[in-house]
């Protein structure tokens, strides 16, 4: 599917919490003796844990473990004040792996969730994510985002690659890797493909990419700059950033790289397109007005309007998917962080405590956003909860780390 693989995770550190968090049990599961190194349950557990929403009862003391619901003594969980407890079992079926697993309400004493997943043994950790996705919902009303990936660029002294991970991190892949910069990649809609900029050709140019057969094509490379690609909500088109006369402006062109339209006509820097999740309209940033701001315009062009008026300096928008709210990047005071606004009732938020922060994107589930930011003077990745609440820093030992971009929902495994 990809370049190079690699087991090693970002490294994950934890800070806040939602005011009021869940207590739940993950217990250990009976796994076969040749089962991956990380045990089903940890995974789970780290993935509930990060969230901010849950918090994972320690089991250590716990004379017996059950591992099927007729053996649960509730009473010993109701001691320890758990809401919910999963347990389950991993088994070996030829070449696949089985893994049967049931949630239980401590408190009515019911199954909440019964699955059962057939897998082959490189699904381990995503079949963990989608259990850890399941309860999550369950218990939150909300879908999870743990079965999803992202992607980002890493630079290591002068050699830049394109890397698609777990959304923890693991399963790291390279897309491309070139002694060029890469920027600015962006998932189509299905999660097939990426759109990203290279500079392998000394300019910037816009490639599409297969995510599984590896293939990629050019589908942007006009005199002048060619960048920002972002796609339309349906993935037939793209809008992208080109100096095709004098200035930046903002085109949509066909994924195949036919149909190239112009759709803002301005003297001002007009990028960093992102299409609004109906399609209707592209937001962008320009200084059109003095200061870099958003504004929007229809998707076929035509008159642009100013959308965001706190603050002096507001650039890279970024939809979450249920189109709820809108992120960018204010500079505030000097320090660049992540804003948030509720496009419902106008009130904007900043999330982040960075100095140099920069290109936020939503998870698939709209709770959480993921930015590039700098610790140490290193590149590295960062999450916030769109409350605030809950921060997660990410880093990789030996290189910079930019420019992330959250992949979409993932099916799961039949």
């Amino acid at each position: 599917m990809f370049a190079t693989s690699a087991n090693a995770a970002l490294e994950i550190e934890i800070s806040g919490g939602s005011a009021i968090q869940i207590p739940i049990a993950i217990l250990p599961m009976a796994e076969p003796a040749n089962s991956q190194k990380s045990r089903l349950h940890e995974i789970i557990s780290n993935d509930l844990r990060g969230s901010g929403m849950f918090r994972i009862i320690n089991t250590s003391g716990m004379p017996a473990l059950p591992t099927n619901a007729s053996q649960i003594k509730y009473t010993d969980w109701t001691a320890l004040k758990a809401q919910g407890l999963s347990l389950g079992e991993v088994q070996q079926v030829g070449g696949n792996l089985k893994v049967s697993v049931q949630v239980m309400d401590v408190l009515r004493q019911t199954a909440l969730l019964q699955l059962t997943y057939t897998v082959s043994p490189s699904q381990y950790r995503h079949v963990a994510h989608l259990i850890a996705d399941q309860i999550y919902e369950k218990f939150t009303g909300q879908p999870g985002a743990f079965a999803t990936r992202i992607a980002y660029v890493t630079k290591v002294g002068k050699r830049f690659t394109l890397q698609i991970a777990d959304y923890d991190g693991f399963n790291s892949q390279t897309l491309v890797s070139s002694n060029e910069p890469i920027i600015s990649p962006a998932w189509s809609p299905d999660g097939t493909k990426m759109a990203y900029v290279s500079f392998e050709k000394k300019k910037p140019i816009v490639f599409v990419q297969s995510l599984y057969t590896g293939e990629r094509k050019v589908v942007a490379n006009f005199k002048g700059n060619n960048s920002a690609p972002a796609w339309s909500p349906d993935g037939s088109k793209l809008a992208v950033v080109l100096t095709y006369g004098a200035n930046s402006q903002i085109y949509t062109i066909s994924a195949d790289g036919s149909n190239l339209q112009q759709v803002t006509k301005s003297s001002s820097i007009d990028t960093e397109p992102a299409f609004s999740p109906d399609g209707q309209y592209i937001y962008f940033s320009s200084d059109r007005g003095g200061r870099p701001q958003i504004y929007k315009v229809p998707a076929s062009g035509g008159s642009a309007s100013r959308v965001t008026f706190e603050g002096g300096y507001n650039v890279s928008p970024r939809f979450s998917p249920d189109g709820k709210y809108l992120t960018y990047i204010r500079n505030d005071g000097g320090s660049f962080k992540v804003a948030v606004q509720d496009l419902g009732t106008g009130d904007v938020k900043l999330l982040s405590n960075g100095s140099l922060d920069e290109s936020p994107t939503f998870a698939p589930n709209a709770r959480t956003i993921m930015y590039a930011t700098r610790v140490g003077g290193k590149g590295t990745l960062a999450t916030v909860t769109v409350d605030g609440l809950v921060r997660q820093r990410l880093s990789e030992a030996g290189g910079d780390i930019r420019e992330p971009a959250w992949g979409p929902a993932q099916a799961a495994p039949k």
